[in-house]
């Protein structure tokens, strides 16, 4: 997981969206909860924000150069799509 020391290389800000208490946040939940000292230690200077939203679905928003924003739904996902989605998103910054 390598990558994961370089999301602020193209990713300029990191948002998860998700509900606090909906089976469907669930794993996205668990993600956060597991991944996020990790993701910040090895990114220290990237904004990692973390809104949780009653009825939100759950979500990542990336903000790349000049405002370019991506978003990918996370309904559904285990542990290690997320962790997949998250990847291709700081690849494809």
């Amino acid at each position: 997981m390598a990558w994961r020391g370089n999301l602020s290389k193209g990713i300029k800000e990191l948002r998860f969206l998700f509900c606090q208490t909906s089976p469907a946040s669930s794993q996205t939940r668990d993600f956060v909860i597991k991944n996020y000292a990790d993701l910040k230690t090895k990114n220290p200077k990237l904004p990692i924000l973390i809104r949780e939203c009653s009825g939100v679905e759950p979500q990542i928003w990336a903000r790349y150069d000049m405002g370019v924003e991506r978003c990918v739904r996370l309904d559904g996902l285990t542990a290690e799509q997320i962790n997949a989605k998250l990847e291709e998103m700081a690849k494809a910054g």
